[in-house]
């Protein structure tokens, strides 16, 4: 039996021993778990993973590769990757190289071999947790030390934000969005294409001002990581936005744009992450199975007074899923309607934003 030459390490002390495959850098991140059966390479490249380590819960990964066309960004920002069986052998006519292969490039450890239905138990039971993959032979120790003694990045949306604007232009194009990159996946880039839209991709602390300059027909608040509270100049945007022009947000953009009516949020034990999330769409009463990446959540019982109306909720923890604002031309939801990787079942939004811009298009030329 080969040897176990890697090892992930808990902040609880606790050690599960394997075996490495990616690169081998030694990063302290967020434990956390996906309950996607297929897509680790999307859930691999979205931004909302940076300074993540990812337990799969599906127990093989790697069988089909890496492709070039399915990235949902070129920078991987997450910190490490657990898995049950890794295959590096890949049968799939499209792949380019292996996870592996990709995972080494960017520095990013994996570990394999590791009882990930125990681990994902143990996350749930006791919440996230810090940990970190080391070589087997490293002290426990010295492990502990280094958790406890790396600080919280409260800075994560900066790494994963575009540092200058670019554009996602399509043919014949209807509408001009401005999206507001908090760390978005290109998936919602070409999902807003395929509905007609230039989109123009701004960094996060863009101001009111340059937007306006842009003559926007809708503006779009992205995903992204880490906590909604460490990006205020983005709450302060929608604030100076809302009322002028339609707004969809998605994820991170759904706190954010909750957080500037004045409700607030709060970390979940162990968050939604993966492609089976029931949802219930209190407008239609229909149910959705969504895709889903956060670890934050809107507190239902401080939307009250906001001017937010809620719209969709979870039917696994009844957390907030949807808000909207009539008046203001605003709705925004938890989960992903791009659906990268994921159920298709809620594109029905981008048409919403559409049908908005529309409306709001008629409007401007009555006057």
């Amino acid at each position: 039996m080969q040897r176990f030459d890697r090892k992930l390490v808990l902040e609880d002390g606790s050690e599960w021993y394997g075996y490495g495959f990616g690169g081998k850098k030694q990063r302290v991140c967020e434990l956390v778990f996906n309950t996607s059966m297929a897509g680790y390479q999307e859930i691999i490249s979205d931004p909302s993973y940076a300074d993540q380590t990812i337990v799969m819960t599906y127990p093989l990964i790697g069988n089909y590769g890496i492709t070039d066309e399915d990235f949902e960004s070129r920078l991987l920002a997450l910190g490490g990757m657990v898995v049950r069986d890794y295959n590096d052998m890949p049968s799939n006519f499209r792949y380019t190289k292996t996870l592996s292969e990709t995972l080494a490039e960017n520095d990013i450890p994996g570990i394999s071999g590791v009882d990930t239905r125990a681990l994902t138990k143990r996350i749930r039971e006791e919440g996230t947790q810090r940990s970190v993959i080391t070589n087997a032979d490293t002290p426990l120790e010295q492990c502990l030390k280094i958790i406890h003694e790396t600080p919280l990045n409260h800075a994560v949306v900066p790494l994963v934000s575009c540092k200058k604007q670019w554009y996602a232009r399509t043919a014949n194009h209807r509408f001009n969005v401005v999206a507001v990159d908090c760390g978005m996946k290109l998936g919602i880039v070409r999902s807003l294409n395929r509905y007609g839209c230039n989109v123009t991709i701004v960094p996060y602390q863009i101001s009111a001002e340059d937007i306006a300059f842009m003559k926007p027909d809708g503006v779009f608040f992205s995903n992204g990581p880490g906590d909604p509270q460490d990006v205020p100049n983005a709450i302060e945007l929608v604030r100076a936005l809302k009322g002028k022009y339609p707004i969809f947000g998605i994820c991170l953009g759904h706190q954010i744009i909750s957080l500037a009516y004045g409700a607030k949020t709060y970390k979940l034990k162990f968050g939604h992450r993966g492609g089976n999330h029931p949802v219930k769409n209190l407008l239609t009463d229909k149910i959705e199975i969504t895709s889903q990446n956060h670890g934050y959540a809107v507190d239902a019982d401080s939307l009250a007074g906001t001017g937010l109306e809620l719209t969709h909720i979870n039917l696994l923890d009844g957390t907030v899923e949807g808000v909207r604002s009539l008046k203001d031309r605003i709705f925004s939801v938890q989960y992903h309607p791009e659906s990268a990787p994921g159920p298709q079942d809620s594109r029905y939004l981008f048409d919403q934003f559409i049908l908005m811009m529309e409306e709001d298009a008629k409007h401007a030329k009555k006057n």
